[in-house]
């Protein structure tokens, strides 16, 4: 049984930092390229950032490029989001999800409609405020 859990949100003022974990459990985890994604209850799922089963490449969202980085430890089963100078923006559920791609090559519909989930977490909710 695939076991995921997210950990590491809450409340941060902006300019502040984050790190987000997620650690799967129940399958081979290195089978899967893996994504973080956000919602605003009401509003429409936003890919984040996508790295590929190796974490070789990395995909990121216009509006997180260069302050977002997604990382992944295949020894512990754990992919990571670290989140710096986050904006009231940035506020909303983030969770992982994993994508049975064996390829490096990360298309960037992976970020919309191309990312097959194939597990996802419940999520762990992200507030910037002041």
């Amino acid at each position: 049984q695939v076991q995921v859990v997210e950990s590491g949100g809450g409340w941060v003022q902006p300019g502040g930092s984050l790190r987000l974990s997620c650690t799967v459990s129940g399958l081979t985890f290195d089978d899967y390229a893996m994504g973080w994604f956000r919602q605003v209850p009401g509003n429409e799922r936003e890919g984040v950032a996508i790295i590929s089963w190796s974490g070789a490449n990395d995909l990121y969202a216009d509006s997180v490029k260069g302050r977002f980085t997604v990382s992944r430890d295949n020894a512990k089963n754990i992919v990571y989001l670290l989140m710096h100078n986050l904006k009231l923006e940035d506020s909303a559920i983030y969770f992982c999800a994993g994508d049975p791609r064996y390829d490096e090559a990360l298309p960037l519909d992976m970020l919309r409609d191309g990312f097959n989930f194939a597990f996802r977490g419940q999520g762990t909710q992200v507030t910037v405020s002041s």
